[in-house]
């Protein structure tokens, strides 16, 4: 049998993640500089993110046909952005950028179990053992980074939601053009946080940005946001959830040495971190090499 012909749309979706993976590292950072807190960050990001899709959908003409079931559906998964992304910035937060990073991770094994159940398809053996290698190191991380524990939990949470909307997004991407998902998710969870920030009197004092933190959340809303996030559902179509998944656990990599550059607090990591987020980095690159070998011994027998 000759070998079997690269595809060249595959190579190209590939490159676009792991840009889009390099941008999400960036988060992080901007996260920690940031002032304000979680929730009224992510209020500005998505506002931020919201109008500039607008603009881009407006000024390049894209069409914005979606069945009227299509509606709800997308808004309501803008509630698990909203959420993946306060939780995400809360773990910062209360913990550091490499800890939530490396939580974020198990996003792989979320994914794994996930994907299959809500897709009813096969669970992947492999993807699950790529996963309980992932929380081992996750388990690791926790037990040395224990007064880290609320920051870790909401990692862990993060990491749950952005799973799940990595998942519908899969669907939604073989029907829906990626920058209208992106558009109507953002706007959804724009709705979702006004309206838990109304029920808690958010609107305050709290709300107002200092300068320095005006231009962070430009970058972060137009291309750490829309840009990034457009580019992240649109690979979708040629990419599997789990594939995209295993992909973004990158982020940890560029995000940790992104927070040595801007910070330098690695020395504040303990030996458990560092072992744990090996075991997890380890199992991310490792993971492609071992689906070959088992895809070339099924093609041989």
């Amino acid at each position: 049998m000759p070998p079997k012909a690269a595809n060249p749309g595959l190579n190209k979706n590939l490159i676009i993640l792991h840009l889009t993976v390099f941008v999400w590292g960036f988060t992080g950072i901007l996260g920690q500089l940031i002032t304000i807190s979680a929730v009224n960050l992510v209020w500005y990001r998505v506002i931020i993110a919201v109008i500039s899709l607008f603009f881009y959908v407006l000024f390049y003409k894209k069409t914005h046909k979606i069945s009227v079931k299509s509606y709800p559906k997308l808004v309501l998964t803008g509630a698990l952005v909203g959420g993946h992304w306060i939780l995400f910035f809360a773990s910062i937060k209360l913990s550091t950028v490499p800890v939530t990073l490396v939580c974020l991770s198990s996003m792989t094994l979320f994914t794994a179990i996930l994907e299959p159940l809500i897709n009813k398809k096969r669970i992947s053996k492999m993807e699950i053992v790529a996963g309980v290698l992932i929380i081992t190191g996750i388990v690791l991380i926790f037990k040395f980074e224990s007064h880290y524990t609320k920051g870790i939990i909401a990692g862990l949470t993060s990491a749950l939601m952005a799973s799940l909307f990595s998942i519908i997004n899969s669907r939604f991407v073989q029907k829906v053009e990626a920058t209208i998902i992106a558009f109507y998710e953002l706007l959804g969870a724009f709705i979702w946080i006004t309206l838990y920030l109304v029920v808690t009197h958010g609107f305050n004092q709290s709300m107002i940005p200092k300068p320095a933190d005006v231009g962070y959340l430009l970058l972060l809303g137009t291309v750490c946001t829309s840009l990034a996030y457009v580019a992240g559902v649109s690979v979708m179509r040629e990419l599997s959830a789990f594939r995209a998944a295993l992909i973004t656990n990158l982020e940890p990599v560029y995000g940790i040495i992104l927070a040595f550059i801007f910070f330098g607090n690695m020395n504040k990591m303990t030996g458990g971190f560092w072992v744990g987020a090996l075991i997890i980095l380890s199992t991310i690159f490792l993971f492609p090499v071992a689906q070959k070998q088992v895809a070339r011994r099924k093609a041989r027998a």
